[in-house]
């Protein structure tokens, strides 16, 4: 600028103010496009900021995403474990009562079983004559007939009539 200063010295005072107008118009367009410049960035910035928001945000959800998906999956497995132990119980349980009601046929039978014997085996004493009760064997001669009592009873008749049932 020093040059442009001398070659114009000659035409007055008019040349340096000339020249100083000039200088700070550039200095206004340098400062100018380093605003826009400073703006352009800024603005790079922002959408830069922004897009990095986008993706962060797209992140996030998708991680939500899999982490309810990834509960839902554990929430159905412990579902069907309980589920299977509910079902293993109701087996368990419904076998324990089948075996419960088998016992009790099992002894229901058993028990009329015993009735039957018992009233089978009554009748059969009945029906043994009385003369199989041994005979004693001494020299002496015994008594043959059967003493009675006030009823005109022999105590064999009374046993018989004892094991029937019909005394």
């Amino acid at each position: 600028m020093a040059a442009v200063s001398v070659a114009v010295a000659g035409c007055g005072a008019s040349s340096t103010t000339g020249s100083a107008a000039a200088g700070s118009s550039a200095a206004d367009i340098e400062h100018g496009e380093e605003a826009a410049l400073k703006k352009q960035e800024a603005a790079e910035v922002n959408e830069d900021r922004e897009l990095l928001s986008r993706i962060e945000s797209k992140k996030r959800e998708e991680t939500a995403e899999e982490n309810a998906k990834r509960t839902e999956a554990i929430a159905a497995a412990k579902a069907k474990k309980r589920e299977q132990a509910a079902a293993r119980a109701a087996k368990q349980k419904e076998r324990a009562a089948e075996a419960n009601a088998n016992k009790r046929e099992q002894a229901a039978e058993a028990e009329a079983k015993k009735k039957l014997e018992a009233s089978t085996n009554g009748k059969a004493k009945a029906k043994k004559p009385a003369s199989t009760t041994p005979t004693p064997t001494s020299t002496t001669p015994a008594n043959t007939a059967p003493s009675t009592t006030a009823t005109g009873t022999t105590p064999e008749d009374t046993t018989q009539q004892k094991a029937n049932g019909t005394e």
